[in-house]
C-alpha cells in the first residue's frame, strides 16, 4: 500500500527518555509525589549539568532549570504534558503518548498475589512457588536462590509496578520453558488482575554468586485499544519500534523492532533504522535513566546519562531528511533524589525539531500526553482512532 505525503513530513523520529520528568504533576499528591523533579533536582543536585543540545532545542525555556539558559531563541518547539491515565508507569505512559488513555490503573502487589493467583498458576505449571512478595530483583535471587535450586520452584515476585516476575536458574528451567511458564501466567492473568507485563528473570551462578542474565523476556498486555501504531500502520507506513517499545505494546502495530537494551545501542538503533529512509515512524524508548539510574536513586549516573544522550542529538540531526520531524519526551517520572524507588507522577517535555517545524514554537502545558499521537497522526496525513488534540498548525511551517 502506498502512502499519501501531503503535509510535507514524511517521517517522525519519537525517542521516549525513559523516567525524563520535569517537575511534579497537578495530582502528584494523590499518588504521593508531591515535589518529585526529576529535571528539575538533578540540575539542582549536579554542579556542571550540561546540555546544550537539548537547551538548543528549548528545555530551559520549558521551565526553569539549573544550567539551563532560558532565553535563548529555540531552534524548534518546546513544551509539556499533563498525563490523563490513572497511573505512572511505563505501560500507561506509553500507551497514553500512542493515543490511549486508561481511566483505572494497572494493579499492583505490595503484598504479594492472592492466594487464588498462585493456586491456578501452580496448577498451570505444574510448579512450586517461592517468595511471593515484592522485592528487587537481584536481593530475593540471593535469598531464595539455594532454595530454589534444591526444590526446584519458581521464584515469583513484584515491585511497585504492575508486574508478575518469575525468576529460575537457567539449569533448573531452561529460559525456553521459562518462557513457555510466563505465557501461562499470561493467560491467568488477566481481568481485574492484568497486570502491565509477566516477566521472565533467568539468572545463573551459585549461591553467594547468583547473576541475572541477559534473556530477560516481557509479555505484555496486548493495548485494549487501536494505537497511533496500528493507524499509522495501516496507512502503509513503516512503524519501527527501538528498545522496550516491542514489549510495551505487545509487538502490535509494530513492523520492524530493534531490541536494544542500552542508552547509546538505542542511539545507534535509531540511526541505523532512519538511514533505510522509510516513511512512518521510529519510536523508541530509552530506558537506562529509569531503570539503572532512576530506581537505584544514582543522580550522577542520571545526569551522565543525560549528558551522553545529549551529544548524540547531533548526529541524530543529522541523520534527519528535510521532510523529518524529531519528537524527545519521557514516559513518567522517576526523581533520584525522591524518597523510596518507585516512579514518580510528573509532566513530561517534549521538544521538536525539523526543518519544517516553526522556531521557537512555546506549546505551553497541553493536558494529555495523547497530544503527541494525534500531531504525528495530522503531521504524516493519517486516519487517528485515539485520544488527543493535535498541534499541528502551531508547530509545522506554512509553504
Amino acid at each position: 500500500m502506498g502512502v499519501s505525503i501531503v503535509n510535507g513530513i514524511r517521517r517522525v523520529i519519537l525517542i521516549v527518555l525513559d523516567s525524563v520528568g520535569i517537575g511534579a504533576a497537578p495530582d502528584a499528591a494523590v499518588y504521593n509525589d508531591q515535589g518529585a523533579d526529576t529535571l528539575g533536582h538533578i540540575a539542582e543536585s549536579i554542579e556542571n549539568l550540561r546540555l546544550p543540545n537539548m537547551e538548543k532545542m528549548g528545555l530551559g525555556k520549558i521551565r526553569e532549570l539549573k544550567g539551563l539558559k532560558p532565553d535563548l531563541k529555540a531552534i524548534g518547539a518546546y513544551g509539556k504534558l499533563s498525563e490523563l491515565s490513572s497511573g505512572k508507569d511505563t505501560t500507561t505512559g506509553h500507551w497514553e503518548i500512542a493515543g490511549i488513555i486508561l481511566d483505572k490503573p494497572f494493579p499492583t502487589y505490595p503484598d504479594g498475589f492472592p492466594e487464588e493467583i498462585i493456586n491456578k498458576f501452580v496448577e498451570e505449571t505444574g510448579k512450586g512457588v517461592l517468595g511471593n512478595k515484592a522485592a528487587s530483583g537481584t536481593a530475593i535471587i540471593d535469598e531464595l536462590g539455594e532454595e530454589h535450586l534444591k526444590t526446584g520452584k519458581l521464584i515469583v515476585y513484584t515491585s511497585a509496578d504492575s508486574v508478575f516476575q518469575i525468576a529460575a536458574h537457567e539449569e533448573v528451567i531452561p529460559p525456553e520453558e521459562l518462557y513457555d511458564i510466563c505465557r501461562k501466567a499470561r493467560r491467568i492473568l488477566t481481568g481485574e488482575h492484568a497486570v502491565g507485563r509477566v516477566i521472565a528473570r533467568p539468572f545463573i551462578g551459585v549461591p553467594g554468586n547468583f547473576k541475572r542474565t541477559e534473556r530477560r523476556e516481557d509479555f505484555s498486555l496486548e493495548p485494549v485499544a487501536d494505537t497511533m501504531l496500528d493507524n499509522i500502520k495501516a496507512a502503509g507506513y513503516s512503524v519501527m519500534g527501538v528498545g522496550k517499545i516491542s514489549d510495551i505494546f505487545a509487538g502490535k502495530g509494530l513492523t520492524n523492532s530493534n531490541h536494544t537494551v542500552g542508552n547509546m545501542e538505542s542511539v545507534d538503533a535509531i540511526i541505523s533504522f532512519m538511514k533505510q529512509n522509510k516513511p512512518g515512524l521510529i519510536f523508541a524508548n530509552l530506558v537506562e535513566f529509569d531503570m539503572i539510574y532512576g530506581h537505584r536513586r544514582d543522580v550522577g549516573g542520571y545526569a551522565r546519562a543525560l549528558m551522553d544522550f545529549d551529544e548524540r542529538i547531533p548526529e541524530i540531526i543529522g541523520a534527519m531528511n528535510e521532510d523529518d520531524v524529531l519528537m524527545i519526551t519521557a514516559d513518567h517520572g522517576c526523581d533520584p533524589t525522591y524518597r523510596g524507588t518507585d516512579h514518580t507522577r510528573e509532566y513530561i517535555p517534549l521538544l521538536i525539531y525539523g526543518e519544517k517545524i516553526k522556531a521557537d514554537v512555546d506549546l505551553k502545558v497541553r493536558k494529555t500526553f495523547s497530544d503527541i499521537a494525534a500531531t504525528i497522526t495530522d503531521l504524516l496525513n493519517v486516519e487517528y482512532s485515539g485520544q488527543g488534540s493535535s498541534f499541528k498548525e502551531m508547530i509545522l511551517k506554512i509553504d
